[in-house]
């Protein structure tokens, strides 16, 4: 469980196993010699004083506000509330991003800015349970999800050798977040077929998003709010999908796919650490929520739907919404996280929590692999993933769910050797690769996707 104290950074384990408090992380804050400010984070310089002794050397680290994840814990929101449930789920991640930002600007205290957090927390949270206790019974334990903690996290490569408290700096990801892939065991498992097994797949050829369709919304989890990822996403797929688009809009939309498939695939913009200004350097969803650098556009979407190892697959229904991965695993956890990172030629080895270092002539790769069992009756739920799970490791899906045709995407980008990258993210996840994720909704014309289950389970390979 997560230590949700205001002013300690988490509890860390000895070796017996027993918790041992971590140092007060807003006290290291103060005692530090030299605090580095800039758009990613507070960067603790390596030298903190302890009581009464000399300097103590530790390792640059930067400060990150860590909360918790109110939507995960709703399981019911009625029809009726749930747009105002969404807008003020979309303001706790915008009271988070702004104390973010106040922490990383040097403009408030860490332990007054947590007491401001709290209180706003509380009244937001507050009418989330208000909302739901007009039309159902109220969720309980919301209220002990206020309070947030200061959580430490290595400081990026370039963020501790510049230092200097007249340094901008934009927060990316660590040395540590790296990993040469060939130093990564084969870890790719599938179970083996059944009889019974739907062993087709359907190809969908929706393009790279040549048209740049990029914005910071998410229409699945914050639908009506501008800027409600605070970081860009790549869209595919249909032409007009933002945070504005219902299921009417998203059926009256052109396509990019050739198939007429009018689905939205979208996933965070990856983009070089290089130190250059994107189109998006001052706007929200870009510079404004520490995402910077140039966008990467992928040099390959392969968008797929494949068959169940253990059964046929039954029609997904229109405007099914599922995401995949979880956006705020760096301080969520992993249990959600889903994304995998690979390099091309490496694809028996997968990453979830580290970015990959490839070999010079390959690719780096991201893999989403969507969930694949559906309850029947639910195209979406309240926190977006009871409605939808993973199939066991049998294949088999859960009981209640059946299984439908799972989408897999793969998406190749051709990095210079040597660079560094950076998925977008919230600003305090610090663009862990953990973070990464991505979302679709159904779109397909009934008579499209009877198609792709009739290739699924007939065994063949269609596009």
């Amino acid at each position: 469980m997560r230590d949700n104290d205001s002013t300690e950074g988490p509890a860390r384990r000895d070796r017996t196993g027993h918790k041992r408090r971590a140092r007060p992380l807003y006290k290291a804050l103060a005692g530090a010699c030299a605090l580095v400010l800039g758009g990613g984070g507070v960067v603790i310089a390596s030298q903190v004083a302890s009581a009464g002794q000399d300097p103590v050397r530790r390792a640059p680290v930067t400060a990150t506000i860590d909360c918790p994840d109110v939507g995960e814990r709703l399981r019911e929101v009625p029809d009726q509330v749930r747009g105002e449930v969404d807008r003020e789920l979309a303001g706790l991640d915008t009271q988070i991003a702004e104390a973010y930002q106040r922490l990383a600007t040097g403009r408030a205290p860490a332990d007054a800015l947590l007491g401001e957090l709290k209180g706003r927390r509380d009244a937001s949270i507050g009418r989330v349970s208000e909302a739901i206790g007009r039309t159902a019974a109220r969720p309980d334990g919301l209220a002990e999800l206020s309070a947030c903690a200061m959580r430490e996290a290595p400081a990026a490569e370039d963020e501790a050798a510049r230092g200097g408290a007249d340094t901008v700096l934009k927060g990316g990801p660590a040395r540590a977040d790296f990993v040469p892939i060939g130093s990564v065991k084969p870890n790719v498992r599938r179970p083996a077929p059944k009889s019974g097994a739907s062993k087709g797949s359907f190809s969908v050829e929706c393009g790279r998003n040549e048209e740049r369709h990029l914005n910071p919304d998410n229409v699945i989890v914050a639908p009506g709010v501008s800027n409600g990822a605070h970081h860009m996403h790549d869209y595919v797929g249909n032409r007009t999908t933002d945070a504005f688009s219902t299921n009417n809009s998203l059926a009256a939309s052109a396509t990019t796919c050739t198939n007429g498939d009018l689905s939205t695939y979208y996933w965070p913009v990856l983009r070089l650490r290089d130190g250059k200004a994107e189109q998006d350097a001052g706007a929200p969803g870009g510079g404004q929520d520490a995402n910077v650098g140039t966008i990467l556009r992928p040099k390959q979407v392969t968008i797929q739907f494949k068959g169940s190892p253990v059964s046929r697959v039954a029609a997904m229904p229109r405007f099914l919404r599922i995401i995949t991965g979880d956006a705020k695993a760096f301080t969520n956890g992993p249990a959600n996280a889903n994304a995998s990172w690979s390099c091309t030629g490496f694809e028996n080895r997968q990453l979830k929590d580290k970015y990959p270092i490839c070999p010079k002539g390959t690719d780096v790769v991201r893999t989403f692999a969507f969930q694949s069992c559906w309850d029947g009756k639910n195209t979406d739920s309240a926190n977006h993933r009871t409605h939808v799970a993973f199939a066991g490791r049998d294949g088999s899906c859960p009981a209640g769910f059946k299984a439908v045709p799972q989408l897999v995407q793969r998406i190749v980008y051709a990095t210079p050797p040597g660079a560094r990258f950076a998925v977008d993210s919230f600003p305090e996840q610090l663009h862990k690769p953990v973070t990464d994720h991505g979302d679709f909704i159904n779109v397909m014309p009934d008579e499209l996707m009877a198609r792709a289950v009739r290739c699924v389970n007939g065994g063949r390979t269609c596009r």
